[in-house]
């Protein structure tokens, strides 16, 4: 014990105690998926408080030469089988009743106990302290070990920070309606009981509109059951906006619902209203379940095996390498859907997996914040089967079964999330989101960090030919693009049950007007081919800008595939605009074939006898003896999107970036420049600086530079670009890819020497590298919405 004693106060100023802010990582291997409850457990460096697996601790001590680690194990505790733990002599679990995780009465989010092994280790020779053995030490080592140990084990670990650890989803706002709500005086009273629907005499899941004391029934749920919708349809009749549940009514309140607020809603003056109807709150007794209630029976539910079974039949689990599960952390599943697709790549394997070795060798100070090495941590998580193993079931008795759990190890991405999901507005919360807008975000920063070295989002990246054709000149011009996705339209009216569909509309309508259930509605059957079709279709611009013409006019304009990708990301649009501009989702089933051939869908280029287009100069640079004229915008079109409510600058810089192509292109302009830093700052020409006073030779960012060089741009054209757009990364991309012609026939010069005519020259510059194949032979994997066909 003396020896140990002396090497620990050899290392006693490297031993460090938490600090507020102070990032610990105790529940996660910074270069592995290893944890506390993993084999060897995790060691914890007592200076950085990174955490390290058994595999790994040796490699960080020779890095850095720390030798003092905080261990921490953590053995499953068994199960009894008594779900009261009645057995155990442990108090009765007790059963949900908030609708909150990590709260007094709601769900548990720690669902299965541990007991938890602590120690210090001293490397190289791995010597262990254990808390008995410091009262041994001398004073100072005792506190200062004891003092780093204690707070280690109270601070929150990063991932523990960033789990949802507390929620309550009751927490209810006071209705904008309570206050101020009319009541009709229609002398209806309301009985203490035996209530039904006034329109289908359901007697269940009924609600009394709060200004008509209308008593009707609820929403149907997505199982069939609950009500036939007759008081929202009431609502939507006479916009009478509050409803309470019948049953739920007792002297500390009730459900509540406003249809105008589209929540459950609190109302002050809830004694007030049920007396204008005859109801006296405080003697009313609870017959019905909340809707909290069952809200938590159906969370109960989802959690269940049952509930993921394909069609009742007995699954077999899988093990082993390709097979590794990934947990859900809370609205994760776009995440962990895009990522499990994404290492199916060979590209991405061997970007990441197979060069592994080299990527931890190379990894920063401080790896959970390396781009690269996480998401090599990652694929090689998922490919290498480590934790893809059936977990054991753990039990007192070592004689007993030995027979492993039905479920896996897996891997819980916490720290790859929370890096890729960094300073976004939504891919940083915990909120569903979409995987086609995650798969885009995590592209982007493939393509910021494989500045040098192969880039595996190339994988996915074609160009695009755009071709317009003016119909009062028959003059064309041809544009190409770069992307990495191709969104297909759904043709309802291309459906193959057309007939079964209006049938079921026809039924709908006669129950409605009846006022008893309708039937269950049909899913309208579209083939893939005709969505393809949709995409090839001619596009009519009503009010296109002519350069032959010099005026508006009409132009038809189609799209085709400049080149083929070896991997094709195909996005159905499921959703769609109504009326109103309500976002609406398609329910609809599109059998997509086992091959596809895209081949009729490669673009020509510029056909044998066909004028092109008149290019239009661009608008000159400002200058001290030169005022650059402002654009000509189709004031109509701005108009439109300001009476849309949009603001004034935004839409004229809709209208000028889509060349005054009509109101479809600069809305979807509009649409996708909504979350831009500058998105409502004022418009600036190409080629004239981004505010008073400055030059348009102010500096250009380096890293933006950097990002559009990797792409395959040269320096100079990256300039050009960043120049005309104000310096902003995200619009240069699209001017560089909008103005290829003009960049295959700029001179490119490099320290003051003209390059016009020299060797190098004669080739086109480089453009964005893009793979082209013959567009068959693909083969379809769905990932969560999204359609990745690999050719092959």
């Amino acid at each position: 014990m003396a020896e140990v004693s002396e090497v620990l106060m050899s290392v006693l100023s490297t031993v460090r105690v938490p600090r507020p802010g102070d990032r610990v990582h105790k529940d996660e291997c910074a270069f592995s998926f290893a944890s506390p409850e993993s084999e060897g457990g995790l060691y914890v460096c007592m200076n950085s408080f990174l955490g390290f697996g058994s595999q790994f601790v040796e490699r960080h001590h020779a890095r850095t030469g720390q030798k003092a680690y905080l261990h921490i194990t953590r053995t499953r505790k068994a199960q009894k089988e008594d779900d009261n733990n009645s057995a155990s002599g442990d108090p009765p679990k007790k059963k949900p009743t908030r609708l909150a995780i990590g709260m007094e009465g709601g769900f548990d989010v720690e669902q299965d106990q541990y007991e938890e092994d602590v120690k210090v280790v001293l490397f190289p020779d791995r010597q262990e302290v254990t808390s008995e053995d410091l009262s041994t030490m001398p004073d100072v080592a005792r506190e200062r070990v004891s003092l780093s140990m204690a707070g280690l084990l109270a601070a929150d670990s990063v991932s523990h920070a960033l789990q949802v650890q507390q929620w309550d989803g009751e927490v209810r706002q006071e209705s904008k309606h309570a206050a101020e709500l009319k009541q009709l005086d229609n002398g209806l009273k309301i009985p203490p009981s035996g209530w039904k629907c006034e329109v289908c005499e359901l007697q269940e899941n009924l609600w009394m509109n709060l200004t008509d004391g209308k008593v009707m029934c609820g929403r149907r749920y997505f199982d069939g059951s609950g009500g036939n919708n007759h008081a929202l349809l009431h609502f939507q009749q006479t916009g009478y906006p509050l409803a309470v549940k019948l049953g739920t009514i007792t002297p500390d309140g009730a459900d509540v619902y406003s249809y105008d607020e589209d929540d459950m809603v609190l109302d002050s003056k809830l004694a007030e209203h049920l007396s204008h109807f005859g109801i006296d709150m405080m003697t009313m007794e609870k017959t019905e379940r909340t809707m909290t209630e069952l809200e938590i029976a159906v969370n109960q539910r989802v959690g269940e095996w049952e509930v993921i079974q394909e069609s009742g039949a007995t699954l077999r689990p899988l093990w082993g390498p390709g097979l590794t599960g990934m947990k859900n952390l809370g609205n994760s599943c776009y995440l962990n859907s895009v990522m499990q697709v994404l290492f199916t790549i060979p590209d991405f394997q061997e970007k990441y997996v197979s060069n592994i070795e080299k990527i931890l060798d190379e990894a920063p100070s401080d790896p959970t914040q390396d781009f690269k090495t996480q998401v090599a941590k990652l694929g090689y998580g998922l490919l290498s089967g480590e934790y893809s193993k059936p977990a054991p079931d753990p039990g007192d008795d070592p004689n007993a079964s030995s027979e492993p759990r039905g479920d896996q190890v897996g891997i819980a991405p916490r720290m790859f999330k929370a890096l890729v999901g960094r300073g976004h507005p939504e891919f940083s919360t915990n909120r569903q989101q979409d995987a086609q807008e995650f798969l885009l975000h995590f592209i982007n920063m493939v393509e910021r960090n494989c500045r040098s070295g192969p880039n595996p989002s190339e994988a996915f990246r074609f160009l695009v030919e755009e071709r317009i054709v003016c119909q009062q000149s028959q003059k064309a011009k041809y544009t190409q693009r770069v992307d990495y996705i191709v969104q297909l339209p759904v043709p309802m009216d291309q459906a193959t049950n057309t007939e079964e569909l209006q049938e079921a509309e026809r039924l709908r309508e006669e129950a409605e007007a009846s006022g008893s259930p309708p039937p269950p509605a049909p899913r309208a059957q579209i083939p893939f081919s005709v969505c393809l079709d949709a995409l090839s279709e001619p596009e009519t611009l009503t009010d296109f800008w002519s350069s032959a013409v010099q005026g508006k006019t009409t132009a038809t304009k189609t799209t085709r595939f400049a080149s083929f990708p070896d991997y094709l990301v195909i996005q159905i649009k499921k959703f769609t605009f109504g009326l109103d501009w309500v976002p609406k989702k398609l329910d609809v089933s599109i059998d997509v074939p086992d091959t596809l051939d895209l081949s009729a869908l490669r673009g020509i280029g510029q056909q044998p006898g066909e004028e092109l287009l008149p290019e239009v100069a661009p608008p000159p640079l400002m200058t001290p003896d030169v005022e650059v004229k402002a654009p000509v915008l189709d004031d109509s079109t701005v108009s439109q999107l300001c009476e849309m409510g949009f603001p004034l600058e935004a839409c004229r810089k809709a209208v000028y970036y889509t060349g005054n192509t009509g109101i479809d292109a600069a809305m979807n302009w509009v649409m996708g420049h909504m979350d831009d830093p500058d998105f409502s700052a004022p418009l600036v020409l190409p080629g004239c600086s981004s505010a008073p006073g400055t030059t348009p030779t102010e500096s250009i960012s380096e890293e933006h530079l950097a990002t559009i060089v990797s792409m395959g741009f040269s320096r100079d054209q990256a300039t050009r670009a960043l120049r005309a757009t104000s310096n902003i990364l995200e619009r240069a991309v699209d001017w560089i890819f909008s103005h290829l012609d003009d960049l295959e026939s700029m001179e490119v010069s490099e320290g003051g020497r003209s390059e016009a005519g020299s060797e190098a020259s004669r080739d086109p510059p480089p453009g964005p590298r893009v793979r082209d194949g013959q567009g068959s032979e693909c083969v379809g994997y769905l990932c969560y919405g999204v359609l990745t066909l690999g050719t092959v």
